[in-house]
C-alpha cells in the first residue's frame, strides 16, 4: 500500500475578498475530488484573501498508478482558471 501526499501553495491574484477566494478554490476542490477520487483540504491561509495550501490524499497498491494521479492533480490545478500554481511538495509514504 502507498499513500501519496500532494501539497499545492495557490495564489488568487483576482481575489478581492475572502469569498472571492473561496469560490475559485471551492471549484478547484470539487473538480479534483471528482475527478480523481481523493481527499482535498484546505490547510494553510483559511483567513487571507490570496495565499492558500491545499492537501491532497490518497492510497493505492500501484506507485505508479499513484504518481500519475498525483501529476495528474497537478497538472488541473496549474491550468485552473484565476489560480496560480506557486508550489508544489509531493511525498509518498
Amino acid at each position: 500500500m502507498v499513500i501519496g501526499l500532494l501539497t499545492l501553495d495557490l495564489h488568487f491574484p483576482g481575489a478581492r475578498s475572502l469569498k472571492d477566494k473561496r469560490q475559485a478554490l471551492r471549484s478547484l476542490e470539487t473538480r479534483i475530488r471528482n475527478k480523481f477520487n481523493v481527499s482535498v483540504a484546505e490547510v494553510e491561509h483559511q483567513d487571507l484573501w490570496q495565499p492558500s495550501r491545499l492537501a491532497v490524499a490518497t492510497v493505492n497498491t500501484d506507485h505508479g498508478h499513484l504518481d500519475s494521479t498525483l501529476s495528474a492533480i497537478v497538472s488541473e490545478a496549474a491550468g485552473a482558471r484565476d489560480i496560480e500554481l506557486l508550489d508544489v511538495n509531493r511525498e509518498l509514504l
